[in-house]
């Protein structure tokens, strides 16, 4: 009996641990002050992945002529892509290459680079 008592506690904690992993759901902007939630039916990663493609990506290659870093959604962790948007400290940024983007698009860009940051990938999460 005692056995099966320690199986069990095993098989839910393991599952528990499982079921833990990475795969936000949700993040503090520090910049709104506001808690933003990742509605996974909307396709808001679409948009955001769509604005990192077509803004980001532009420079953000591998082998690109301008000195830019190769980027890629996995280069920071989400706490760091949420100091990249919150300080506003790179390169591109003090350029004005930003400076078209609303805050709306910003903050769409920051969830899809936090949700799918360094360290975030799970594949037991239907939501991937």
């Amino acid at each position: 009996m005692k056995k099966r008592a320690i199986c069990l506690a095993c098989v839910l904690s393991f599952s528990f641990i499982m079921n833990a992993q990475a795969t936000p759901r949700k993040r503090l902007d520090p910049g709104t002050r506001t808690c933003r939630v990742f509605d996974y039916q909307s396709g808001w990663w679409g948009e955001g992945k769509k604005i990192f493609l077509q803004r980001c990506k532009t420079c953000h290659t591998r082998d690109n002529d301008v000195g830019a870093t190769f980027l890629h959604s996995e280069s920071k962790t989400p706490a760091a892509w949420n100091r990249v948007f919150f300080k506003k400290y790179p390169k591109c940024y003090k350029d004005g290459q930003w400076g078209d983007l609303n805050l709306e698009d910003q903050l769409l860009l920051n969830d899809y680079l936090y949700r799918y940051g360094d360290g975030t990938y799970n594949p037991n999460d239907e939501a991937d």
